[in-house]
């Protein structure tokens, strides 16, 4: 018998380690040449690792959630034959499944919902093992706390009885210091009822506490956005701007589209972006903390906020400047979709100079976005809300968004960001101007 030992290979430049998000294999399982062993996170992408031979694994490096060296063993397989061997896969030029880039318009808006695999044999853990819930033995909860009022009727005001009604609670088992029963009392029933095991109907039931282990892209997000307040002094400048007329050229334009897509509000955003970055270059540069030095983009290279089922992406549009509003409506929606489905690629991931964040939909009246280290300012349109507004000494119905710039002010001075939203603002609200020459 052979033994293989598969060791981690570099697998980007400058990349020292990589974590364990995945095993799809265990100690004593058989494995085909060229089947899945793992899936290894970097800062930059997941990647697949695949065995070089076929055989029994005997061996695993660690755990999920674990970081691995680059050129330490991950795995050693036993096969038919003599001697021993060490194996280095070859550079992975797979899709990417999975790319973390540091933004949000706020983390406490993105769920984690990664389960903690069961250990294994060997001390591995298999990535498609579901864990087993526990099972707990229940008996009969006691009765609350007697009352001690006898046969005296229950005092207590109206808005107290309606409560307890729609919580289910007998006011008679409810203790009081008087002979009134108040909002408080019936807190401190139902707090003592809850830890008794008491249910009222029609009340909710506290979950049991869920411990979950930070891995993966969530333990990246979290570094990264702790990397990024904690190094970059941000600050945060919101414009109101009236999107009237554009909403209007923008439903006209999706009237007559033909065949082409349909149009959001980002491409118009875009497009105002990439038009007023000559005038205001510092706003699409990136910082180098280490050697100092600013370096201000020509081309914008947008990176784009979007959510997936693991975790925030920021796939980026390569030469936004050079498209129009409907060559960047399609750019936006397959570069979207493949951060959804984990088809993007390296190049689609990385090298953004400037970000767009927006919850869509979820709306918003004001953001306050983290920006994308080591990039120096981040944009968040939000919702669009119609109000009254005056015109002269007229009121009209106006379309109205909010517009948020987070900058770095290492970089970007208070005035040259609002100069530079005050710019965005006069195209969004002339909307002629992103056509004109």
């Amino acid at each position: 018998m052979a033994r293989y030992s598969f060791r981690l290979p570099d697998i980007g430049e400058g990349i020292a380690e990589a974590e364990i998000v995945a095993w799809h294999v265990r100690v004593g399982e058989r494995v085909e040449e060229d089947a899945q062993l793992a899936d290894m996170m970097t800062d930059k992408a997941t990647v697949e690792m695949e065995s070089p031979v076929s055989g029994v694994v005997v061996e695993l490096a660690g755990e999920v959630g674990d970081l691995i060296p680059i050129g330490s063993t991950l795995a050693v397989i036993e096969t038919d034959g003599d001697g021993e061997g060490e194996v280095e896969a070859p550079p992975a030029d797979t899709p990417v499944e999975q790319q973390i880039e540091a933004e949000t318009p706020g983390a406490e808006e993105i769920s984690v919902a990664e389960a903690v695999p069961l250990p294994l044999a060997g001390g591995a853990r298999g990535g498609h093992v579901e864990p087993t819930p526990a099972v707990f033995e229940t008996s009969p909860p006691p009765s609350p706390p007697a009352s001690g009022r006898g046969d005296r009727p229950v005092l207590a005001s109206p808005a107290v009885r309606a409560r307890a009604k729609d919580l289910g609670v007998d006011l008679g088992q409810v203790q009081s210091e008087g002979d009134r029963i108040r909002h408080a009392d019936l807190d401190a029933f139902l707090r003592y009822s809850s830890g008794q095991g008491y249910h009222a109907p029609g009340a909710s039931r506290a979950r049991a506490d869920e411990p979950i282990k930070v891995i993966g892209m969530r333990r990246k997000i979290a570094e990264n956005m702790a990397a990024s307040k904690r190094a970059i002094p941000h600050f945060t400048y919101v414009e109101e701007m009236d999107v009237t007329a554009l909403e209007e050229m923008r439903a006209d334009l999706n009237a007559n589209r033909g065949g082409r897509p349909k149009l959001t509000m980002l491409p118009f955003l875009i497009v105002a972006i990439c038009r007023t970055i000559p005038e205001f270059p510092m706003i699409n540069a990136r910082y180098d903390d280490e050697g100092g030095v600013v370096t201000r983009y020509g081309a914008v290279h947008l990176g784009m906020a979007t959510q997936t089922d693991a975790g925030l992406m920021v796939p980026v549009i390569r030469d936004a400047q050079d498209m129009n509003v409907w060559q960047l409506a399609s750019e936006i929606t397959r570069l979207a979709e493949a951060a959804r489905t984990g088809k993007a690629k390296v190049e689609e991931l990385t090298g953004g100079t400037l970000t767009v964040t927006s919850l869509g939909p979820l709306g918003g009246i004001a953001t306050t976005p983290v920006i994308n280290r080591p990039e120096v300012a981040i944009i968040g349109p939000n919702k669009i809300v119609e109000r009254p507004v005056f015109d002269g000494d007229d009121i009209r119905r106006a379309k109205l968004m909010n517009l948020s710039i987070s900058c770095d002010h290492r970089v970007v001075d208070g005035w040259d960001a609002a100069s530079y939203v005050q710019a965005l603002k006069k195209l969004i609200e002339t909307p002629v101007l992103l056509f004109a020459d």
